[in-house]
């Protein structure tokens, strides 16, 4: 079986890719969730990893680290990764790789962090640039085939690039256009985002320099976390 190493879910936005991915393919796995600041776990996974960050694939001794990667190793043995037509599939990959290289001011502004709600101090010209991008990409794609979701009728890798956006639209209230304010609740309404969000908010750990970058950027006006 497929085992996929993770760090926390309230944190861990490039976790989130294959996790949600190889649930909505109904593809089994087993899951290694490693606590940021545990340096008793995070010790060993460091001499199996490559990069020593995760995600992290294993399967049957091989491994297979970084999200775009992962995706690309499930996509040789699953149908569905990525769309059958041509031009969605070409479209879905361009899309997932702009969010994989990109879109560096919503990263550094808006880290992932689910259980909590941040009015933020300002939208500066960097980040209204990306949530922009976002809009115009997520429309477009919407458009372009059809929806419900980014590249048409089923959710497939391009989804799961950008399923840590959705949370992020809900932790910072990013305002978006209709077509990609819908798109962005319907990920937060699937079973899989659904069952990452309650087991995010459930967490009891904390990681102090995620949190440090919330007081940063913004004012915490709500906190679910338990």
């Amino acid at each position: 079986m497929l085992t996929l190493y993770i760090a926390n879910k309230n944190y861990s936005s490039w976790s989130l890719r294959p996790w949600f991915l190889l649930h909505e393919l109904g593809v089994p796995f087993e899951e290694q969730l490693l606590v940021f600041g545990d340096e008793a776990a995070w010790g060993p996974f460091r001499a199996l990893s490559p990069s020593g960050k995760v995600p992290l694939l294993v399967d049957d001794g091989r491994v297979v680290w970084d999200s775009l990667a992962i995706v690309e190793y499930l996509a040789e043995r699953h149908p569905g990764v990525w769309p059958a037509g041509a031009d969605a599939r070409a479209w879905a990959r361009c899309a997932a790789a702009e969010m994989h290289s990109g879109f560096t001011a919503l990263r550094q502004v808006c880290s992932m962090n689910v259980g909590i709600r941040v009015r933020l101090h300002e939208v500066s010209p960097a980040l209204a640039r990306d949530v922009a991008r976002i809009d115009a990409l997520w429309s477009d794609g919407l458009s372009r085939f059809g929806g419900p979701w980014l590249a048409g009728a089923q959710v497939s890798a391009v989804d799961a690039f950008f399923a840590p956006v959705a949370f992020r639209v809900q932790t910072y209230g990013l305002a978006l256009g209709p077509a990609a304010a819908a798109y962005a609740a319907r990920l937060l309404g699937r079973p899989s985002m659904q069952r990452w969000y309650a087991e995010g908010v459930a967490e009891t750990s904390r990681d102090p320099a995620h949190d440090a970058e919330i007081e940063a950027v913004g004012v915490l006006t709500s906190d679910v976390r338990a």
